[in-house]
């Protein structure tokens, strides 16, 4: 736990924004393709719909929008920011990365920006990687940004995967402030990464520009992704309680990654997270990967549930495996 007397840069969310491309494709338009049922569908995953990247729409045109509603709504331009992460697993190119085309459309010619890769926990990730860059002291403010088209990877014969995953963007700015070091602070508190790539074949992709120069298409071993979800996640989270000396009932919100809604539940249940605290879109988002958790977020912040001085925990899995959960005090 951080020193409660020490004074300490904290990572403050100033901004959120989100993008949804305007075509929606729900489980009765999955039906007249596939040989499955909305009530299957919902029943299994808690999914109703998901939105659909339009073909000039591209991760980075998503990525693009959703920075554009957070700056605004932080009251920021691009120059006023030092650095863009772009979490996602869907770029528009091998490269340059998507963060660098954003960077460039929002007319943003200093700082750096990077795309990081960790599949669904991409957010995550890259909130974590920001903190350190601006609780550093080197940096000011920082773009974070979850954008995904898996529209373009799905196999959209295997009624397994093409039903769960969506498209979206959704972006945060942080701003280095100052704090007490105590949990009472704004900001992100603690955060909590892991991997572990003995399960890489339970969710990958089957190609690559190294392996046979093809984009490739989305393979899952859902049972397995089912069976290890739970506990890997609640772990990262209990460690960020037992960081701050904080507890389920202390939290405001559980902003999850929104991959199927019995793995929000049991997640939940787990850690005593009572259900009225627990944000869950999934059943408007499907799996938007990277950008699920800060769609979430949007959505709780604009319907008025996430207020300033909540506390707020974020969580995913993704394919690697990788996990992550962390503390933001909004």
């Amino acid at each position: 736990m951080e020193d409660a007397h020490a004074a300490k840069l904290r990572s403050v969310v100033v901004g959120l924004g989100s993008y949804l491309p305007a075509r929606i494709l729900s489980n009765f338009d999955l039906e007249k393709t596939l040989d499955t049922t909305d009530e299957w569908i919902v029943q299994r995953t808690g999914i109703k719909q998901r939105h659909i990247a339009a073909e000039d729409e591209r991760t980075s045109t998503l990525g693009f929008r959703a920075a554009q509603a957070a700056l605004a709504d932080a009251g920021l331009k691009g120059s006023d920011i030092d650095l863009i992460i772009v979490a996602t697993s869907t770029p528009d190119y091998t490269f340059p990365s998507v963060a660098t085309q954003i960077q460039a459309a929002l007319g943003m010619t200093n700082g750096f920006a990077f795309d990081l890769q960790a599949v669904c926990s991409g957010f995550v990730y890259a909130v974590t990687t920001a903190d350190k860059f601006l609780t550093s002291g080197a940096y000011k403010r920082a773009l974070v940004i979850g954008a995904e088209t898996f529209s373009r990877i799905l196999d959209w014969n295997d009624r397994a995967t093409c039903v769960l995953f969506g498209d979206g963007a959704a972006a945060m700015v942080l701003e280095a402030q100052p704090g007490t070091g105590s949990v009472t602070d704004r900001g992100v508190l603690t955060a909590h990464l892991r991997s572990d790539g003995r399960f890489g074949d339970k969710l990958y992709v089957d190609g690559g520009p190294s392996s046979n120069q093809t984009t490739g298409h989305l393979r899952m071993h859902g049972r397995d992704v089912f069976k290890h979800a739970i506990t890997l996640v609640t772990d990262v989270m209990q460690a960020a309680f037992d960081d701050t000396k904080t507890s389920a009932e202390d939290l405001s919100w559980f902003v999850p990654h929104q991959a199927n809604r019995r793995i929000i539940d049991a997640s939940a249940e787990k850690l005593g997270i009572a259900p009225h605290k627990v944000v869950t879109t999934v059943h408007l988002h499907g799996n938007t990967s990277a950008a699920s958790v800060p769609l979430a977020l949007c959505v709780a912040r604009e319907d008025g549930r996430i207020k300033k001085g909540d506390l707020v925990m974020i969580e995913a899995l993704g394919g690697g495996f990788t996990w992550g959960a962390a503390l933001i005090r909004w």
